[in-house]
């Protein structure tokens, strides 16, 4: 009996104590969840901060190539475009140029660009500089500085100059040769371009510069002095799709093609006309093969075109009279993997204009432009190639000029990120 009256506070005081116990348990319990979610929270920070970094990351690339390319021509064309073929620079008079055949070593494809990526608050700006050594313009059959790209892009804003939104650069084959196809829409353009969507669709504006090229035909032998007006930008657009196929796009492109007279009183006569164009291209992946195709039509679009063309030229006697040319181009390539080392690419363009009623008759007319090719690339950064070209120039009046050549090149590629 006195036992278990001795027990009974024994165990009272057990329990308590397992009470006081539980409660301790049930407190440090509760420490541990808080800390827990603390640690799940820094975390969530942590790998959000390496997200955000890696989307800021710098980058700075220093990329390029050197080339040299040999030509045998076995015709001739305008020696200020004899490193390349186009067809618009072959002449329509035999010995115009001189005669046939000639050697041609040129170094003018080589590039180099820089390609920069850098932090701007949470965000980044993207920058291009990138030149080539072909002289056009006033340095024509120069070996000199030729910018290609030269531009920003922050979030969907680009500004600078790069290939225009008329144009698709990916139908662009597998050449060897510096310019390519006559019947594609290349150019590249200053521009002011915005991009509201990107992705897999892509639809993108852009405001660019413009550039009339104006054929005053009869009216220039009558003594009129006219040229090119730009009082506006061009406006261009596309919408892109991209797929495991290939992509397709559509684009268009709305310009005012003026023109003026100088040296006259208030630069009269003077006008302009509406420009317009589309721009149907696309790719299509056949295994390891891709083919090319590309249809543009429009009116004074020529300036956008790789190769030929005027963008306005006379209808008439009066110098009221100049009109936007109508324009057809097209272009289909077949671009072809042998192996890993040995590639092929194979096609045919054109560029052809409904000429104007009053231009002379050693106007353009057509543009057909043809090549076939082997590349070999026995390492990443080496490429060795040889192709075959065929060239054709049709005049207003009907008179036709040829050239063929086969080329040979050798090129070293680099870039920063190979280091």
């Amino acid at each position: 009996m006195v036992k278990a009256i001795v027990q009974v506070p024994l165990l009272m005081g057990l329990v308590c104590s397992a009470g006081v116990y539980s409660a301790e348990l049930d407190e440090v319990q509760r420490e541990l969840e808080q800390t827990r979610a603390q640690l799940d929270a820094l975390q969530a920070r942590v790998t959000a901060g390496e997200q955000n970094t890696a989307a800021r990351a710098k980058s700075f690339v220093v990329y390029g190539f050197a080339q040299l390319d040999m030509i045998q021509d076995f015709e001739r064309v305008n020696p200020n475009w004899e490193a390349t073929l186009r067809p618009s620079r072959t002449p329509t008079q035999d010995g115009q140029y001189g005669s046939d055949g000639q050697t041609i070593a040129s170094v003018r494809q080589s590039r180099l660009g820089v390609e920069a990526t850098l932090p701007l608050g949470d965000d980044s700006i993207h920058t291009v500089f990138e030149f080539d050594l072909y002289g056009v313009g006033s340095d024509e059959g120069q070996t000199t500085m030729r910018v290609r790209h030269a531009y920003g892009e922050w979030q969907s804003v680009l500004a600078g100059q790069t290939n225009s939104l008329f144009m698709d650069g990916n139908v662009f084959p597998n050449v060897i040769d510096y310019w390519g196809p006559a019947g594609m829409v290349f150019l590249r353009n200053p521009q002011i371009r915005w991009t509201p969507v990107r992705g897999t669709n892509t639809l993108a504006v852009a405001i660019e510069k413009p550039g009339n090229d104006v054929d005053d035909g009869i009216l220039g032998a009558a003594g009129y002095d006219i040229t090119g007006d730009q009082p506006l930008p061009d406006l261009t657009a596309h919408f892109r799709r991209e797929a495991d196929w290939g992509h397709f796009q559509v684009a268009g492109i709305l310009r005012d093609v003026a023109y003026e007279s100088v040296q006259s009183t208030d630069n009269e006569p003077s006008g302009g006309d509406l420009g317009w164009g589309v721009n149907l291209t696309g790719t299509l992946k056949v295994g390891r093969d891709t083919v090319r195709l590309g249809t543009v039509y429009g009116e004074g679009i020529a300036s956008y075109m790789n190769d030929g063309g005027m963008d306005m030229a006379p209808q008439g006697l009066s110098a009221d009279s100049l009109s936007s040319v109508p324009l057809l181009g097209v272009i289909a390539y077949y671009d072809h993997q042998w192996s890993d080392r040995y590639s092929s690419s194979m096609g045919y363009s054109f560029t052809e204009v409904d000429n104007q009623a009053f231009q002379l008759g050693t106007a353009f007319k057509k543009g057909e432009y043809l090549s076939a090719n082997v590349l070999f690339a026995p390492r990443k950064n080496l490429l060795l190639g040889v192709e075959y070209l065929w060239g054709q120039r049709t005049d207003f009046n009907g008179a036709a000029g040829t050239d063929n050549r086969v080329q040979v090149s050798f090129k070293y590629s680099f870039s920063s990120q190979d280091f």
